[in-house]
This record gives structure tokens, sequence and C-alpha cells, in this order.
């Protein structure tokens, strides 16, 4: 597993406690996807995308503000040809790179991605994979096995969803049988998508769902590839956010067309990449703070798990290994 080294931890230390800065510039790099899954809205809005001399600019901005990674998500990044250079560009300034892909393209692509430090691919399911993704799964692991033999170490990130509850043991072998380690979120029932979509996806059968949850508990104790704390399975099998958010204050939020946003479950408008992203962040402070009191909360794995980190929960900070 990669873990930052103690130079980049200060920096990152340094960026967010003592300049009060972000850490990670996280870009949806593609407004374009390949598959419709139900549960998804970023599809479902056809989105403007930044040309790859604005990108390079931004990416130009965010180093000189002190960010040290940069992540490439959704739509889903491999539907953007020019990847590999932006990828590229960001590695040459120092940044560490990372991506979040649906798979799908993973094995015909894996080679333009030699400039990327971590790789997440999501999978949500076994026998319900289709249903929920539209594609076999052996689609997706054929790209998992193409990227381990291209050296890089997998991420699998499996949002947890009324579909595939009795199958999360199940997913945990297939990452051990894969070599790669996973992660767990419960579905945020994001606005936007019909309600008949959350009363088939949605987690409506509490004791099914908590019995699951305690498995990967167990399951980890035991040694199995799941990086998720303690302190974050005990809280989502609760389904109550228990934690102080500081998912704004760690992340930098970039759409595909350049607006600078508050975060992905709370999507207000803080500016745009040409302002200068250092302006944006001084203008924004009162908006990021009313966001913050308004939140209701969420359980995004990066947002709790980081937030933890910032307020340096032991048990999580003894065991984080992936940014």
């Amino acid at each position: 597993m990669r873990t930052f080294s103690p130079r980049q931890a200060s920096r990152a230390l340094w960026q967010l406690r003592i300049k009060r800065r972000p850490y990670v510039l996280s870009h949806a790099v593609s407004s374009r996807c390949n598959l419709r899954c139900p549960f998804c809205e970023y599809w479902r809005v056809p989105g403007q995308e930044m040309d790859k001399e604005a990108v390079i600019r931004m990416l130009d901005d965010a180093r000189s503000f002190g960010i040290g990674v940069y992540n490439a998500w959704t739509v889903e990044p491999l539907m953007r040809e020019d990847l590999p250079d932006i990828l590229r560009h960001a590695r040459s300034i120092g940044l560490m790179t990372s991506m979040v892909t649906n798979g799908k393209l993973l094995k015909s692509r894996v080679q333009d991605l030699s400039d990327l430090d971590y790789l997440s691919v999501s999978v949500d399911g076994i026998k319900s994979y289709r249903g929920l993704r539209g594609i076999d799964l052996d689609e997706v692991v054929d790209g998992i096995k193409a990227a381990i033999d291209a050296g890089h170490e997998i991420l699998i990130n499996c949002v947890i969803n009324g579909k595939n509850i009795p199958e999360l043991e199940e997913i945990v072998h297939l990452a051990e049988d894969l070599g790669t380690w996973i992660s767990f979120e419960p579905l945020n029932e994001s606005e936007g998508i019909s309600g008949t979509v959350w009363e088939t996806l949605g987690i409506r059968d509490t004791a099914g769902y908590e019995k699951a949850v305690d498995r990967l508990i167990e399951l980890k104790a035991g040694g199995a590839p799941i990086i998720n704390s303690k302190t974050y399975l005990a809280m989502i099998r609760s389904l109550k956010p228990s934690f102080r958010c500081h998912a704004s204050d760690i992340v930098l939020h970039v759409a595909s067309d350049g607006t600078v946003e508050n975060c992905r479950g709370y999507k207000s408008r803080l500016g745009h990449v040409s302002d200068g992203l250092i302006n944006v962040w001084r203008a924004s402070a009162k908006e990021r703070k009313e966001a913050r009191e308004k939140c209701q909360g969420c359980l995004f794995f990066g947002y709790v798990e980081n937030s933890l980190l910032y307020d340096f929960v032991p048990e999580v900070m003894a065991h984080y290994e992936w940014m």
C-alpha cells in the first residue's frame, strides 16, 4: 500500500493546518460517461469540459496554491483522450495523481496511466453488478487484472445499496483473490434521482444491513484488505454521521466546466478557476462556513476518513492507508 512519505505528510499538514488551505484538488475531468447507472446523477445532465490548456493552467495554479494531490474523477475520466497529457503534467509539477473509474475502458487504456499514483475502480456487486451498472463484471475484472499486470496497486470501491447487501463478503473475497484493497461506503440518496430508484436501491433492510456491516468489521479484524477504519465502519453501521466535517477545508472541488464547488454533497458555487484558485478561496470563506452550518451531513468515505484524520483521531491516524 502506498503511503505518504514524512515529507509529503509534513507538506500536507503545513497546507491544511498552518495555511488553512485544501490539499486535494478533486476535478471532474470528464462530463461524459459510457454507463447509465440508475443511482448516479452525473451522466444525466450534459456538461461542458475545460479544454486541455485550461486544465493545465488550473493544475499550475493549484500547485502554486499548495495543492499536493490531483484526483481525476467523474463522470468517467477514461472518456477523455487527453487524460494521459493531463496526468503527465500533474506529475511533472510535483502533484500526486489519483483516478476513480468504472473500469469499462480500463483494459484498453491501461497503457495511458503510467503517470497515475492511485487507481480506484468501482465494483458494487457480484450477481447484482449487471443490474446496477449495465455491463458484465468480468469486463471490469479483466481491466483490474490488466492494471495490476501493468504495475498498478488497486483500490476497489464498493457503494453499499439495497441490492448488494447480501454480497458484501463475497466482494471482499473478490478483492482478496485479485490482490487489491477495498473500501465501502453506503449509498447517498441524492436529490435529482427518482424516488422509485431509491425504493429499489436504498438501504431499507436495516437488520440485514447492520449484520452485513458487522461482518465487514469482523473480516477487517481478521486481516481482510478493507481500508476503512473501524471508526468509520461503526459510523456507517448506524447510518448516522457523527464527525465534524472538514471536506471543504481538505478538498477543492472543480466541476468539468471549471466551476469551483463547496463539495460533492453540498454543491454551492464558490467561483470559477479562471478567477484564480486563491482568489476563489479567499472570497468564498463566508459561503463555505454557511454551507458547513446548513449541511445535514453525509457518509462519503473520503470525507469522513479525511475529516477524522484532520482531527487526529488516533485509530484513523494509526492505520490510514489511502489518500
